[in-house]
């Protein structure tokens, strides 16, 4: 494990698990949100997102945790193990709802400068429906690089413990 991806939902715990995974592991940690975020929740263009993310893959090594579909393929190829927290949704949505009022005009950790954490109906509808729109499109990607990469699919917090305390 040099370069390990972290996918699954908003909420599924993903900046979590790869802190917990780069203490044991003390591989470089990516967190794409602050990479892809400018100050105040502007988006990088898609351009400039897409070199950005092909320099951070040619890098040695990395836990890199984060979805960005348009330039998930490109991870997926890079990387040598993808852990996909394929969790439940009303879990997910309690979880950023929670993480939204307990950190609400603050900036989180994982996320850049001027990022102040906020409610975003939106963002909310996008946690509700990503099992069901994202999820299987990510299964079936897994699917396809199964023999040639090491792929890890959890559904719950023991899960990720276990797998951490099996390293």
């Amino acid at each position: 494990m040099k370069k390990v991806l972290i996918i699954g939902c908003c909420g599924a715990g993903k900046s979590t698990f790869s802190k917990k995974l780069h203490q044991r592991t003390r591989l470089p940690l990516l967190h794409l949100d602050q990479y892809y975020w400018k100050a105040n929740w502007v988006e990088s263009s898609k351009e400039e997102w897409t070199v950005k993310v092909q320099q951070l893959i040619q890098k040695e090594a990395w836990i890199m945790d984060g979805n960005y579909g348009g330039t998930m393929d490109q991870r997926i190829a890079a990387a040598d193990s993808i852990v996909f927290l394929n969790f439940p949704t009303y879990l997910c949505f309690w979880r950023v709802l929670k993480r939204t009022w307990i950190n609400h005009r603050k900036v989180r950790p994982d996320m850049p400068d001027g990022c102040k954490e906020r409610f975003d109906f939106k963002f909310l509808w996008y946690v509700l429906n990503y099992n069901r729109t994202r999820g299987p499109g990510i299964l079936k990607k897994l699917d396809l690089v199964k023999d040639s990469k090491f792929i890890f699919i959890a559904s719950n917090d023991q899960e990720l413990e276990d797998f951490l305390r099996k390293l």
